[in-house]
């Protein structure tokens, strides 16, 4: 048996920030956890989102049998109510996953972004941390393309599959906490479908929503080979587009599912036109979103949850 389901959440409602987008340099009024200004906890109501999601997840068929996050503590924050009760029925592995290929997405820029903690202090933090596994690739510190987000993606899913499906206790479904725009091109990368227009509202990210893929087919053996190690700045390519997507390719059959929150649907998020942090002091634009210094547009509600493409209405965030 190899993998057969993938579960993606994105985090919930999160503490703001501001960023100069000349320098790079942040500012909060609310600490980090971790010291680091980008790294915000969730918010009150985000704690809340965090705990219905994990009443909700505890119930999933197939239920979730391996846990990975984004390593930037409002993913953790939002699994570790998750985490706790699957643990208490079995379930989950017993450790999260911290991998920065699923992790936050900047826009290109001449100075370094931000990282996560360290392993080691997330673990203080949140002690199924795992201090020993791995991440797939670590994105450049100076940002990357809307391109390369997606290449980084793909080859993130095409380890994280590969390895689920060695594994000798050999996992049914996966969970993955990450952030709207990882999690958008999570969607294309298994699904193997990349709009014409980036810009598309395809996969929906609403905080704390879960959307669901079912792979389409099982091989013998791996279909992609052993996946080649990631060395340095150079990703690998992984052939996904074209409606084959990673690891045999998945089916979305579940579209940011957020019938179990309180709220709904919240705090949607797609691609608007701007990917660099290279711009000059009269090109700063008044709509970037807040911790990703790119454009972004929150999505209107009342979509359905099994379509990928009905289009909604888009407001500043």
């Amino acid at each position: 048996m190899v993998l057969e389901v993938i579960y993606v959440t994105r985090h919930g409602f999160r503490v703001n920030w501001i960023q100069n987008p000349q320098t790079g340099a942040y500012q909060t009024n609310v600490p980090s956890p971790t010291g680091i200004p980008s790294d915000p906890p969730l918010a009150g109501y985000g704690v809340q989102q965090a705990k219905q999601l994990a009443e909700h997840v505890v119930k999933l068929d197939p239920p979730v049998d391996r846990v990975y996050s984004s390593p930037f503590y409002r993913c953790l924050e939002t699994l570790a109510p998750t985490v706790e009760k699957l643990d208490g029925r079995g379930l989950g592995g017993g450790e999260i996953r911290g991998d920065n290929g699923i992790g936050e997405w900047y826009g290109t820029a001449r100075f370094d972004h931000p990282s996560p903690g360290s392993p080691e202090l997330l673990h203080k933090f949140f002690p199924t941390y795992s201090q020993t596994y791995k991440p797939s690739i670590v994105p450049s510190r100076n940002g990357e393309t809307i391109d390369q987000l997606h290449d980084r993606c793909a080859y993130a899913m095409s380890r994280i599959i590969a390895d689920l499906d060695a594994e000798e206790a050999k996992p049914k479904a996966v969970l993955l906490c990450t952030h709207a725009a990882s999690l958008i091109a999570i969607g294309r990368v298994l699904t193997g479908y990349m709009p014409e227009d980036v810009n598309e509202e395809d996969f929906k990210p609403f905080t704390c929503g879960l959307s669901q893929f079912v792979r389409r087919s099982f091989p013998s053996e791996r279909e992609e080979g052993r996946v080649q190690t990631c060395d340095g700045d150079s990703i690998p390519k992984i052939d996904w587009r074209n409606g084959r997507g990673v690891g045999g390719g998945w089916d979305c059959v579940l579209n940011g599912d957020c019938s179990f929150l309180d709220g709904g649907e919240e705090r949607g998020w797609h691609f608007s036109g701007d990917e660099s942090f290279m711009t000059g002091p009269d090109n700063v634009s008044d709509d970037l979103d807040a911790g990703l210094g790119i454009k972004g547009a929150v999505v209107g509600e009342g979509a359905d949850n099994t379509g990928i493409r009905d289009g909604q209405s888009c407001a500043k965030l």
